[in-house]
């Protein structure tokens, strides 16, 4: 298949995971829409559980949704052709071009998944950019480049970077110790054709005077013969997580705080990225709280969704947290849960195509917290589509989100309980709220709190019970905030990294 360049890739490669390629390549792409060009972010394959639906209902990883928003793009699967979702136990479900392809397992990926990945990947640069024939690629790798046991069968660092003959940044992280043996180590694990694709390096999340680090510029470029574009400091704007190891370091202190939002770390997350509106909001105050530990007394509980309901829930039971949830319930607390988190919080789940369990393992009937008189029910096909609906509380009026889930919930014995449904389309959540002004309920949606005024509603409903006055519906809608913070981080980027050299 022959890709049709018209501008030469940028690649963003890391020293190790968590470098920082997603918020540098994130950077890059609002940097070069400023000078006018047209970049087109892409990830070869990503492994993440944080996933977004694009318009045509195929699923991506959300880093390169976001990505697509700094460079000023629709997200589509195709800037994600490869996506593994881990369900734990060395399984991932695989993504292709936005569809689910099948499971597999570790040990066996490679042998059965390698050519067909390849080729999706080749496939998504070509649909790119035929739709964007002067566009530039700015390609993120993942993990470290240099795995040597995995490096034969690399699908999206340096047999991807050679493909297309992209010049590549490679990013160190100094927060982390070790730079020098970094920079060095990876480097020396390349082949000479490899090297010579290595055009600068950058040196990432930077405390203190960079004046200190001056002898270590020189002696980088003398030892590899290779330019440092920059130095990044230690940004203080929090900015998205890019994958679920990140939550707990997220030391958000609002000292203005009045409301706070408790939030159950799943250990098999997915989609976190649903609370990134509340993190930049001074009013509230976020506490992550894993399996084990003590719940408090927050002004609401949200349990996220997760990759494995079934096993997630066996966490909280195993744990005792999920006695802490119900007592939190009876004494009045709210309970908001989004996809995996609203079907734990009915009285069944059901898994008779082995969705969430091991195959020859009987978890037909699972219970779940009873807080809700709903049963769900995993088939065998997945519901994945952007949606816009009409929702009923606390207010009428149209919200927008996204579908991605294999269960199915429905009501049971409801008729001497208060639930509503939260939407007109009645299978996308319910909701119980108590004379105490209390509320319990869930949906299916993706994304809900993205929709500004429906957000504020659902907040008041917490403050109103608290005995605080109403937000001021007037702020700043989330869709400008998240543009302010990727303007910002163009600017630090603009300000400490010199990457002209690869548009003069």
């Amino acid at each position: 298949m022959n890709i049709d360049l018209k501008r030469t890739p940028l690649m963003v490669l890391g020293t190790s995971s968590g470098a920082g390629k997603t918020l540098i390549a994130t950077a890059i792409c609002r940097c070069l829409k400023r000078k006018g060009e047209q970049p087109i972010p892409f990830k070869g394959q990503n492994m993440s559980n944080n996933a977004w639906v694009d318009t045509q209902g195929r699923e991506m990883a959300y880093s390169q949704a976001l990505q697509s928003w700094s460079a000023g793009i629709e997200p589509s699967a195709e800037m994600n052709p490869v996506l593994l979702k881990p369900k734990g136990d060395c399984i991932s479900e695989v993504i292709h071009l936005g569809k689910s392809v099948g499971t597999s397992k570790a040990v066996n990926y490679y042998e059965d998944w390698f050519d067909s990945g390849w080729e999706a990947i080749k496939k998504g640069l070509a649909i790119l950019l035929k739709s964007n024939k002067n566009g530039r690629l700015i390609l993120e790798g993942a993990g470290s480049p240099v795995e040597v046991n995995l490096q034969h069968k690399d699908l999206t660092n340096l047999k991807l970077a050679k493909f297309l003959n992209a010049n590549c940044i490679l990013v160190a992280d100094i927060e982390r110790g070790g730079v020098f043996a970094q920079i060095i180590g990876t480097i020396a694990l390349m082949k000479p054709i490899e090297k010579r694709l290595i055009k600068g390096i950058i040196i990432n999340r930077f405390r203190g005077d960079k004046a200190l680090f001056e002898t270590g510029v020189t002696w980088i470029e003398k030892e590899t013969g290779i330019p440092v574009l920059g130095i990044l400091p230690w940004l203080k704007e929090i900015f998205p997580p890019e994958d679920s190891l990140d939550l707990l370091e997220r030391k958000q202190i609002n000292q203005s705080a009045e409301i706070e939002i408790a939030i159950i770390k799943l250990p098999r997350i997915s989609n976190f990225s649903d609370l990134d509106p509340f993190i930049s909001d001074s009013s509230i105050q976020l506490r992550w709280i894993e399996p084990g530990q003590k719940l408090g007394e927050p002004d609401v509980l949200i349990i996220p969704g997760s990759k494995q309901t079934i096993k997630d829930l066996e966490s909280l039971n195993k744990t005792g947290l999920s006695n802490q949830i119900k007592d939190y319930a009876q004494k009045g607390g709210n309970i908001f849960g989004i996809c995996g988190g609203l079907q734990m919080l009915g009285k069944s789940l059901e898994d008779p195509y082995n969705q969430e369990s091991i195959k020859g393992v009987n978890t037909f009937s699972n219970m779940g917290l009873n807080l809700l008189p709903i049963k769900t029910t995993f088939g065998d096909i997945k519901i994945t589509s952007q949606r816009e609906e009409r929702v009923s509380w606390p207010d009428s009026q149209n919200i927008k989100g996204f579908e991605m889930h294999y269960g199915k919930s429905d009501l049971i014995n409801h008729k001497n309980s208060d639930i509503i449904s939260l939407f007109k389309n009645s299978s996308l959540g319910w909701i119980i709220e108590k004379k105490d002004k209390s509320f319990i309920g869930g949906t299916y949606l993706h994304g809900i709190f993205e929709n500004d005024e429906w957000r504020n509603q659902w907040i008041n409903k917490i403050r109103q019970k608290k005995g605080l006055n109403k937000l001021n519906t007037s702020e700043e809608n989330n869709h400008d905030k998240r543009e302010k913070l990727l303007d910002l981080l163009a600017d630090a980027f603009e300000k400490n990294i010199n990457i002209d050299i690869f548009f003069e």
